[in-house]
């Protein structure tokens, strides 16, 4: 890394490296937004002293419980990610502490560079043979197929020739196998469509983005925010030591969500066993979401995608009693961890983004402002940002509105 491109220091607190002693292990959370907030908070509520590294303007660094905000070059390039890292570790002194990945492919930068960070953090995330599971839609539906749990209709034409051989009927989802390059790129997680046509026109110009190949065609399964559903968990040794499983009621964008915006907890027992089932075979580590469809049309819970990193609501597990970056904390800190299962009818909001949502939801007819009163006034435990006991934050993103927007779409 080059001296013009050395992480830029900033101690916040006064738990500076000057006043924490050596001995003390902290969190690394990489990536900061609200999912960082939420493991800052977490393992600040619990003295373990946090450092956020971000490539983004974080609302996390402003946190009365961050004591470090290290601003780096680019968290999207793999070298770049583990050069941030190790650079982090020599400038601050935080060796031994646990990293606290956020993004898709912050996870897969470390899983692939286990050997070079071992020495000197704390590394949660399973080896890259592991991770590629997840990192890649074609992996995780070959693993579904093996191991007998639903998923949709899915076709993986080579080019544009293979979409005759498509034997479904419209309306069609074209997702990207791998998704981090092709969401930055367009700021879509995937793109619908309605008819033969419209599927032609939208693969071409999927293929310009991703290339030929990692373009998928999916049968689109109907059904709004009651039929979506997670499993997010802190699976070791083949048990959920600590296990949420949620409805995710609404999303931004609604149909093809790049990130929940309300959630609440239920008790269904089968996607647990389905969650556990796979991340057992192929012997997973760490925290984890898995997230389902409810299919309307025959009653069956079908896979959609696999994160293998926390999720955006995991506060909501905190909320309903299973604080999940500590159990993972406490875990690699070789404390004994005992098996917690959130309980149902606890509520999560993020509300900068679900009210956006609400609206186009209440505009379609979607949703009854009944439903609406009930859902943000009555269900909602816990609000992603927004904290009087640490309120910063939330002023910070009201402030950087401008910026997430044209940053993401938000």
């Amino acid at each position: 890394m080059t001296a013009s491109r050395r992480p830029t220091v900033r101690t916040l607190r006064s738990g500076g490296r000057s006043n924490l002693p050596r001995e003390r292990v902290g969190g690394v959370v990489v990536g900061g937004d609200f999912l960082g907030l939420g493991i800052a908070r977490s393992l600040g509520r619990r003295g373990i002293p946090v450092c956020v590294v971000d490539d983004e303007r974080s609302i996390t660094r402003f946190s009365r419980f961050a004591n470090y905000a290290v601003r780096v070059e680019d968290l999207r390039d793999e070298r770049a990610t583990t050069e941030a890292l190790l650079e982090t570790e020599r400038r601050l002194g935080v060796r031994g502490w646990v990293l606290f990945p956020t993004r898709d492919e912050i996870v897969a930068a470390i899983a692939k560079n286990r050997d070079q960070l071992l020495p000197r953090y704390r590394v949660p995330v399973p080896p890259w043979e592991t991770i590629r599971w997840a990192s890649d839609k074609r992996n995780t539906y070959e693993l579904t197929r093996r191991l007998g749990i639903p998923t949709p209709r899915t076709w993986y034409p080579a080019d544009r020739a293979d979409l005759a051989d498509i034997d479904g009927d419209p309306p069609f989802a074209l997702k990207p196998a791998i998704k981090e390059n092709f969401i930055y790129a367009t700021g879509d997680k995937a793109w619908r469509a309605d008819t033969p046509g419209e599927l032609e026109r939208l693969y071409a110009r999927a293929c310009k983005v991703a290339g030929e190949g990692e373009i998928m065609v999916q049968e689109l399964i109907p059904g709004d925010g009651r039929y979506q559903y997670a499993f997010g968990a802190f699976f070791k040794d083949g048990v959920s030591l600590g296990a949420m499983t949620a409805r995710r009621r609404r999303q931004h964008p609604p149909e093809f969500g790049r990130a929940t915006t309300f959630a609440e907890t239920v008790d269904l027992p089968v996607l647990r066993e389905r969650s556990e089932r796979l991340l057992r075979e192929i012997d997973y580590y760490g925290l984890v979401e898995l997230e389902f469809k409810q299919d309307p049309r025959d009653g069956e819970y079908k896979l959609l995608d696999f994160n293998a990193r926390a999720w955006g609501y995991h506060t909501l597990g905190g909320a309903a009693g299973v604080d999940f970056p500590v159990l993972l904390f406490d875990d690699q800190m070789g404390r004994t961890v005992g098996e917690r299962q959130a309980r149902p009818g606890v509520g999560w909001v993020r509300l900068t983004t679900d009210l956006p949502t609400v609206a186009v939801e209440l505009a379609a007819g979607r949703l009854r402002p009944r439903e609406l009163a009930r859902t943000l006034f009555r269900d909602a435990d816990t609000e992603a940002v927004f904290s009087r006991h640490d309120p910063a934050p939330g002023a910070a993103e009201l402030a950087l509105l401008p910026y997430l927007i044209y940053k993401r779409g938000f």
